[in-house]
């Protein structure tokens, strides 16, 4: 019975050690994931598909993730082409595009970033060297720097462009797209900038002030010269109806002296006494002067 037990359980620990075995040949692959077998460091075959596979027990399997994933580094210190320091907060989103030159070139995630960085901030640098600071910090005004400031989006395609090909050719990486989160001044340069920004608006602000002052002179030029133009025909339309009323009223004097002279004589005197003669005047006449005949002797008869 002994020798019969030790049978049994050499037999159900073989068995069990075998049906662990078998199991051990298989392995899952998730719709996220590329997976490779490996046996004693060679590649032997590439897994895409998701499911359940086999494999010997003498093969070892890598799987990586085939998701975008976005490498956000600190802030990164760069040197414009006119020599000033500029701050700049940038990320990459990338993923596996060949998962066996992944595997052999830079074995995980944490080795993809490390060959990004260099990569990737290396012709972003190169990139940002051809670039003066005013061209990436103007105002968007067409009238600055004759137009030639540059769109962060075009820097960071033409980075993109750069490290593309090299990224998937040596790393198997595809580089899918790369952005700049923010750009900032280092702290000791700020000041000295924010002064230069400062005197550059102040200098924007002047030439528009002065452009200002300019059409407002012509503006001004332009009315007085309507002003002149309209103020002369205007004096000379009341001139030519002023003519035309003294000649109308002339014609009427005219008539009304044909019709009664010694009552148009009348009329006349005595509007000629209401403009000289008030209570402060004082005239001194002769008695048989013509001025006073009518206050004197009255309104002649008609014959």
């Amino acid at each position: 019975m002994n020798e019969l037990s030790k049978r049994k359980a050499v037999l159900t620990a073989i068995g069990f050690f075998a049906l662990l075995l078998f199991v051990r040949c298989f392995f899952a692959v998730d719709e996220t994931e590329w997976a490779i077998v490996v046996r004693f460091g060679k590649l032997v075959r590439t897994v895409s598909e998701a499911g359940l596979h086999f494999h010997l027990p003498i093969d070892s399997v890598r799987k990586f993730d085939k998701r975008l994933q976005v490498y956000d580094p600190p802030a990164t210190e760069f040197l414009t082409g006119d020599k000033k320091n500029l701050l700049i907060d940038a990320f990459v989103i990338w993923r596996i595009d060949d998962p066996v030159r992944f595997w052999q070139s830079v074995g995980d995630a944490v080795g993809a970033e490390m060959r990004l960085h260099d990569l990737v901030w290396s012709q972003l640098a190169a990139t940002l060297g051809s670039y003066d600071l005013a061209h990436l910090v103007a105002v968007r005004n067409e009238e600055i720097d004759n137009g030639k400031e540059t769109k962060l989006g075009d820097l960071t395609e033409t980075v993109r462009t750069q490290c593309r090909d090299v990224a998937r050719r040596l790393y198997g990486i595809e580089i899918v797209d790369v952005r700049i989160k923010r750009l900032n001044f280092p702290e000791q340069n700020k000041e000295a900038v924010f002064a230069r920004m400062r005197t550059e608006r102040e200098r924007i602000a002047k030439r528009y002030l002065a452009e200002g002052e300019e059409i407002a002179t012509r503006i001004k030029s332009e009315a007085d010269r309507e002003r002149e133009r309209i103020l002369a025909e205007a004096y000379r339309e009341a001139e030519r109806i002023k003519g035309e009323g003294d000649a109308i009223a002339a014609r009427i004097y005219g008539q009304a002296f044909s019709r009664d002279p010694q009552f148009y004589k009348m009329l006349r005197t005595l509007d000629a006494y209401k403009k000289a003669l008030d209570d402060k005047t004082t005239i001194v006449l002769s008695a048989d002067s013509e001025f006073l005949r009518l206050l004197t002797q009255g309104r002649e008869q008609k014959q």
